[in-house]
């Protein structure tokens, strides 16, 4: 075993630390212990020292604290830290020829292996470091620690290795897992020992603000929000207050003028945007990782340093908290984070989306405990009732002790009451993402533009991810919150996603290679309107990858349907086409009933038939499905794309779709049974349309009563104009695909258009999605008199044919609106 390293005579720790982080400025980690390791109780130290103050609170942060290890929640809790650090106590290699400290991590120079390595060695350690578990302050547990830290340190992670492989393992992950190991250890590590560990780090991630590898790299989001954690942990335990320093003004970016801030709001690349959107990796939709990761490195941070000379006092932090409201609010629905803004998280085995979800809840109760007092409650709120509704995966089941004890104090606080599902629009123009949320439901779509990618894959995740982009639509149902979350990434046909248009060539695995990659494709329209925050219209102008394939895709959004609309869907390749109306997961043994027309079809796995001119259907469990009557086909009839359903049983592995170094799934079989619904185009379609309504959470009985009574007609459906109008709710939606007329309103170019008309007047909403025009002109078909509100982008010429005109130059694709009588 690596003996331990030389321990300097003369300076005390605090000297020698600090002369350490000032040749290179060295990043820390948090961690606690909630046993009583020296320092940690002694409040006249602690007092006059606040490196030991923040140390205790960073072991804390690791280790919860005091609590009641004999509540029934906290020792599940416990059973379950006790279980994994134990498994890996015993799975460790302590020998003295050992090259690797686990054989399934071996050889522990390798990047991904002693960076997982870190990971286990903190789990270990916090399990230490907390009350309650087998290895509770065992001496010999600590002494093997010490050894493996020197063992890692000495064949894998130290200043003289140059970086190689996967950056992220060199600069985020080891340091970070290795820094939170220290400070638990702190009392335990020798001074010489503790000097190296910093100085690694310190190498490999000096600040938070550059990439070491690629000096001018700024970083940004998430990343330089974990940085900064490492650099100020770092800077605790070196005991350096311009290392601390460093990193509370990396969070603002002090260093480049705020350029990269983290409380600032973005207008391209990566961050916060003011419409709602994150996005990391240049063009990515990644609220629900990289988001949440930054929501939660940067609350920890703050918390962490709350009422000491490194406090964070940048005004602008109130950036991160409206985030929780308009970024993460709309895309956790009972607890689930939304798949759709989880990026190529989604091929994670073990990161469903509960227990992304999870982590989000985790973060906004973090950041709860030192926001202002109206934040605060409104999201503990939220927490409380994402907690209650979702029994299939109860949150204090998912979290460590840190978490369940905040959770805990607002679900037994009677004064925080348990916020109702969110409802509402939401146009993520800047994500390309939309979100339509009703009271027992959700659906979600999923677009891609020459500004948003299709798809991000790289380090063998993401591998079957070709069509996430192309429209996918997640229905969520409060009914079935396993829907996406049960095994669905593993076994799910991946050329059939809910809601796509595709060529069914066969496709090779992406993201095979080191690093990461996106796809964007080459179109201008992904996006659409909101009207009253509670109607939406969307559109995507679909141009396929390696494929002659385009089509026009629309959706409108209504209180209790979703219209599907497509149009001049055209391929020349030889090749089949097919849309997907539905491709529904129905566990590992569901047979719901499936009615068509009236008439029940076949429960058996492996029935599959045509089902020529059929107006509805019905999943029980799910909802409904219409097939009106569609105006691109002759006659207005229903001849076009024929209908198919299938019940099949599909088998799969999580590591078919992920090979990661860390993430890489289990080659285990998962079988799962589906039941899907497409629209055959035929082989190299020419101008092919359909037409399809969602009735989400319908009865068999109320869908057959929706299609016999037509209460949303298509009134268009072509390469100029796709339009609907929902009699009852005096509203007709319209995207034009270029100048035209439609449901009698007139354009004079590209956009999306919602106008409804009641009792109070006209409501108005447009958007310019392909962010191409400048101005838009709008004939509209009724008289108006006068214009009771308008965004200072609208202009309205009242009269018995209004005209509006929109200036959309410059609005990255959101909605204007104005209201009228």
């Amino acid at each position: 075993m690596p003996t331990p390293l030389p321990d300097p005579t003369g300076p005390r720790r605090r000297t020698l630390l600090a002369a350490g982080a000032a040749s290179a400025l060295l990043p820390v980690a948090t961690g606690g212990t909630a046993w009583a390791a020296p320092g940690d109780t002694d409040a006249a130290t602690a007092a006059a020292d606040p490196y030991d103050t923040l140390l205790a609170r960073a072991a804390a942060q690791l280790t919860g604290g005091d609590f009641d290890a004999t509540d029934p929640d906290f020792a599940a809790a416990l059973k379950t830290l006790d279980t994994q650090a134990s498994a890996w106590w015993r799975d460790l290699d302590r020998s003295s020829g050992r090259t690797a400290l686990w054989a399934d991590l071996s050889p522990a120079k390798d990047p991904g292996n002693f960076g997982q390595s870190y990971t286990r060695l903190r789990t270990i350690t916090t399990a230490w470091a907390t009350p309650g578990t087998s290895l509770s302050g065992s001496a010999e547990t600590a002494d093997a620690l010490l050894e493996a830290l020197r063992f890692l340190h000495a064949e894998g992670y130290n200043p003289g290795r140059p970086e190689s492989g996967n950056w992220w393992f060199w600069e985020i992950g080891a340091p970070r897992a290795l820094m939170d190991t220290c400070v638990l250890l702190r009392a335990k590590i020798p001074t010489a020992d503790l000097t190296a560990y910093v100085a690694a780090v310190a190498k490999f991630c000096p600040d938070p603000d550059r990439r070491t590898t690629i000096p001018t790299l700024s970083e940004t989001g998430a990343n330089r929000a974990d940085k900064a954690v490492i650099v100020a942990l770092r800077g605790l335990l070196a005991q350096d207050a311009a290392t601390v320093a460093l990193a509370r003004d990396g969070l603002s970016d002090v260093r480049d003028k705020g350029k990269n801030s983290l409380f600032t709001y973005v207008t391209s690349g990566d961050g916060f945007y003011e419409d709602g959107s994150f996005v990391q990796h240049g063009s990515v939709a990644y609220t629900g990782t990289y988001g949440s990761v930054l929501l939660g490195s940067a609350g920890q941070l703050i918390a962490l340093l709350a009422d000491s000379e490194w406090a964070v006092t940048d005004p602008k932090t109130s950036v991160l908290y409206e985030a929780v409201d308009r970024t993460f609010s709309p895309v956790v629905f009972d607890g689930l984070m939304m798949d759709a803004v989880r990026g190529r998280a989604t091929s994670r085995e073990k990161a469903p989306d509960h227990k992304d979800g999870a982590a989000a809840v985790t973060h906004i109760l973090q950041l709860a405990a030192g926001a202002p007092d109206a934040y605060a409650a409104r999201w503990r709120a939220l927490a409380k009732g994402w907690i209650r509704r979702n029994q299939s995966h109860p949150y204090l089941s998912l979290v460590g002790v840190p978490a369940l004890a905040r959770a805990k104090a607002v679900l037994d606080d009677t004064a925080v009451p348990a916020t109702e599902r969110l409802t509402g629009h939401f146009a993520f123009a800047d994500m390309d993402r939309v979100v339509h949320r009703r009271p027992g439901w959700a659906l979600t779509l999923s677009l891609s533009s020459q500004r948003i990618a299709a798809y991000e894959a790289g380090n063998g995740e993401n591998l079957h991810g070709w069509y996430t982009g192309d429209g996918m639509a997640y229905l969520y149902d409060g009914e079935d919150l396993g829907q996406f979350g049960d095994g669905f990434w593993a076994t799910v046909d991946p050329y059939r996603l809910p809601g796509t248009t595709v060529d069914t060539r066969k496709r090779a695995d992406i993201g095979t290679g080191g690093g990461t990659g996106t796809y964007r494709p080459k179109n201008a329209v992904a996006g659409g309107a909101v009207l009253d925050a509670r109607f939406g219209a969307a559109a995507m102008d679909l141009l396929a990858d390696g494929s002659t394939l385009r089509a026009k895709k629309a959706w409108f959004f209504l209180d209790n349907a979703v219209v599907a609309l497509g149009a001049d869907i055209t391929a020349s390749d030889g090749r089949t086409v097919e849309t997907v109306v539905e491709n529904r997961n129905l566990h590992a043994d569901g047979a719901p009933r499936f009615t068509v027309d009236g008439r029940r079809q076949p429960a058996r796995t492996g029935w599959s038939a045509p089902l020529p001119g059929a107006r509805w259907a019905h999943l029980d469990g799910t909802g409904g499905y219409v097939f009106p009557d569609d105006p691109a086909q002759p006659s207005h009839g229903r001849d076009g794309a024929r209908l198919h359903a299938l019940r099949e049983e599909r088998t799969g592995t999580w590591r078919a779709i992920n090979t990661g170094a860390d993430t890489g799934g289990s080659t285990t079989p998962v079988t799962r049974r589906y039941l899907t619904l497409w629209l055959d185009h035929g082989a190299s379609p020419a101008s092919s349309s359909y037409a399809y309504v969602l009735l989400p959470g319908a009865s068999a009985t109320a869908t057959a009563v929706w299609a016999h009574s037509r209460p949303v007609r298509v009134l268009a459906n072509d390469a100029t104009a796709q339009a609907v109008e929902a009699r009852r709710h005096g509203l007709v939606a319209v995207h034009f695909w270029g100048p035209g007329s439609a449901a009698g309103i007139t354009a004079s170019g590209p956009c999306t258009v919602l106008v409804r008309r009641g009792g109070d007047g006209v409501s108005l909403a447009v958007a310019d999605p392909g962010r191409t025009g400048k101005t838009v002109t709008l004939e509209l078909p009724f008289p108006v008199r006068k214009v009771v509100r308008a965004d200072d982008t609208v202009t309205v010429t009242p009269g018995r044919r209004p005209v509006a005109t929109v200036s959309v130059a410059g609005s990255r694709g959101h909605t204007h609106t104005a209201h009228l009588r």
